[in-house]
């Protein structure tokens, strides 16, 4: 017991072990008397005036220190209770009538096991006894304010503010008095304050003198004691607020998909002042204060039945997902710069951009009379080049629909107490991701999510012009729209009549498909013609959890650079091609459809600028790639010249160049920008593997 008695704790080791004599004595000898004579002496210090002390790691204590086998009653305070950790289990719910995963059959080991994050049932750890901490807890919060409204109020005498008397109540009191306090004996009752005439008496002991047992003694003060006793003392301690949480105990929400605020965009009828070929549609938006696309292509295809019917020897029956004319968008980071761009594509004929638009911007339908001859003509040229050149495009027109403006001239709809009183509750995780849906960027607020719907009847687009096709110039022309001596302005507009409806998306839409084309629940008729759902790409990163299989791969060819190459190359369209070899009959049907087609083609071209030899690009290839690649798998991109004038033994494409990407290296995906030189003859045997260069 002595030697056990002589140890010093680990921390005490660190106390600093100076009586305060020593440091006064110090402190005056350093110190007192004169400045001179201090200056003297030096600052040299013997004995350090404070050490700061290291706080104990609790935790480090009770791992080295582990409670004896019966430590009392204060067991259950340094244990941690084995019941805490509760695991639950919930089935996963998809958001879409078929499963979207790929079949495991030809599936790598490592991507099944990959593929289970995707089908697995949610795994939730809650705490049993959360409750009980000093973390912050919206319900916590609120069952703490319930029980403390049943409390009764303490009142003690220093909380008490002190009343000034006025002269009336000192005048009673002092006849009150029977006796002045100078004749009492000092340390008498009389002496205090309190007068005994006017003191109230106590409550007399009736059982003081009887005799008790001491055992029923205790049994009745320990059950007086229990009495009006909470149950969680901690409780009594005033809720704490929520801004000032160190901690906070919210339970875990199950992850869904996310989405940002969503807008239905319906494409209702186009049409033009003559009516002689097929127009296709294509919408997209851009945000340009982040000068970046947010969302992918929607292709939509308006014309009538008789019009698409001089296109029906170019490709097999169109499936119901290509005949879509309704789209949500997905906004997630709102700004009053985003614009709905509208582009709109004819099929190729010879003739520049400038050249095709021309009858659209000089005849009018109601001079259809004085120039039949023209319209007949025209349609005619229509037919043919529909017959040989159906399955090529060409840009025609463009035009853009500022969404603020939209917000701005409808207004926005007015929120009911009970929607404003809704987002005031909620726990935490909620009102956290309503915030989210209303960020802004800057002072500009703006929300896409509570505008009333609007029909709008664009009537002006403008022509494309072939050398300024980039996003760059896109975003130089969106700039400009905004200002009022705008150039675009003062050009000639190719007059037509798109009429589009915007509103704000249905919290559950029916007849949806996803950006996989998968039918969204609920789908009750899978023939009725769908809505699509636009994948969003956000202009800044969304930190959420993926919780759906999704393998898309988007490629966007700019520009290529031909003016060097020898031979008539003008025409010039570019073939897009999977492939998973060498051979030519190895290329796998994963590109997406546009309008009116197929839902996945194995090929797929760019629009045709006529007579340039170094054209840009606009396009956007979507494909649906398989879940396992091998190093054999690329892309392959074929440049063809398109001949527009048919002439004798001359060929409708001929093949002018040849280049690739290999989609593995080092086992990973290739993505970015490449700058890739086209080569005049095929590839190379087992080119799969290298690269162009």
């Amino acid at each position: 017991m002595a030697a056990a008695g002589t140890e010093r704790r680990a921390f005490a080791h660190k106390i600093n072990r100076t009586v305060a004599a020593e440091v006064r004595k110090q402190v005056s000898r350093e110190y007192g008397g004169s400045p001179q004579l201090s200056k003297k002496r030096g600052v040299c210090q013997l004995v350090p005036l404070s050490e700061v002390v290291e706080p104990m790691d609790v935790e480090d204590y009770l791992e080295t220190h582990p409670p004896a086998a019966e430590p009392g009653p204060l067991r259950e305070v340094m244990e941690f209770p084995a019941d805490d950790i509760v695991v639950t289990h919930e089935p996963r719910e998809s958001r879409t009538l078929e499963p979207g995963i790929p079949e495991e059959g030809k599936l790598d080991a490592r991507v099944r096991d990959a593929l289970q994050v995707y089908t697995d049932d949610w795994v939730t750890i809650q705490r049993k006894y959360q409750r009980l901490s000093t973390m912050y807890s919206p319900h916590t919060v609120e069952k703490q304010r319930d029980r403390q409204r049943g409390l009764s109020r303490q009142v003690y005498e220093l909380d008490e503010a002190t009343e000034p008397r006025s002269n009336q109540d000192e005048v009673d009191e002092a006849k009150r008095r029977s006796v002045s306090l100078d004749d009492t004996p000092r340390g008498s009752w009389a002496s205090s304050i309190f007068d005994l005439k006017n003191s109230a008496p106590d409550s007399l002991l009736l059982s003081l003198l009887e005799r008790a047992a001491m055992e029923e003694t205790d049994r009745r003060n320990k059950e007086m004691r229990k009495e009006n006793r909470q149950t969680e003392i901690m409780s009594l301690f005033p809720a704490p607020d929520e801004d000032e949480a160190v901690e906070r105990c919210a339970a875990p929400e199950i992850p869904r998909e996310h989405f940002g605020q969503r807008i239905l965009v319906k494409c209702i009828s186009l049409k033009f002042e003559i009516e002689i070929e097929p127009i296709f549609g294509i919408l997209a938006l851009y945000d340009v204060r982040e000068k970046k696309k947010i969302s992918e292509n929607f292709y939509f295809d308006l014309n009538s039945e008789t019009v698409k019917g001089m296109l029906h020897g170019q490709g097999a029956h169109p499936a119901i997902s290509t005949l879509a004319r309704s789209a949500l968008f997905s906004i997630t980071y709102p700004s009053p710069e985003i614009f709905l761009v509208i582009k709109l594509e004819k099929v190729l004929q010879q003739g520049d951009i400038g050249e095709c638009c021309e009858p659209y911007m000089v005849l009018k339908e109601s001079e259809a009379s004085k120039n039949k001859e023209k319209l007949e003509k025209l349609r005619g040229q229509a037919e043919q080049f529909c017959a040989r050149l159906g399955k090529y495009r060409m840009p025609f027109a463009w035009t853009a629909i500022h969404l603020m403006n939209i917000i701005s001239s409808t207004g926005s709809l007015e929120k009911g107490d009970s929607d404003s009183e809704s987002e005031r509750k909620g726990t935490w995780n909620e009102r956290k991701r309503k915030t989210l849906d209303r960020v802004s960027v800057g002072e500009d607020v703006c929300g896409f999510s509570n505008f009333r719907p609007a029909t709008l009847t664009v009537t002006n687009f403008f022509k494309q012009e072939g050398d300024r096709l980039s996003n760059d110039d896109l975003y130089k022309f969106l700039a400009d729209m905004r200002r009022p001596s705008s150039a675009l302005r003062r050009l000639r507009p190719v007059t037509a009549q798109l009429k589009i409806d915007i509103s704000p998306a249905p919290e559950s839409p029916q007849y949806s498909l996803s950006p996989e084309l998968l039918h969204v629940k609920p789908y009750p008729d899978l023939r009725v013609r769908p809505t699509k759902e636009i994948l969003e790409f956000p202009a800044r990163e969304v930190y959420v959890p993926y919780t759906s299989y999704r393998n898309l791969l988007y490629v966007y060819p700019r520009s290529l650079n031909f003016s060097s190459r020898q031979g008539s190359v003008r025409n010039i369209a570019v073939k897009i091609q999977f492939m998973a070899g060498e051979d030519a009959n190895q290329a796998l049907p994963v590109i997406f459809g546009k309008s009116s087609c197929s839902e996945f083609t194995k090929e797929a071209y760019s629009a045709v600028v006529y007579h340039n030899r170094s054209p840009e690009f606009y396009e956007e290839f979507k494909m649906k790639i398989p879940p396992y690649l091998t190093d054999n798998d690329h892309l392959l991109f074929t440049f063809y010249h398109v001949s527009c004038q048919q002439k004798q033994n001359t060929p409708l494409e001929a093949p002018v160049g040849y280049t690739w990407v290999p989609l593995m290296q080092h086992g990973r995906l290739r993505t970015g920008h490449f700058s890739l030189p086209v080569s005049v003859e095929k590839p190379p045997p087992s080119y799969s593997v290298l690269t162009p260069d």
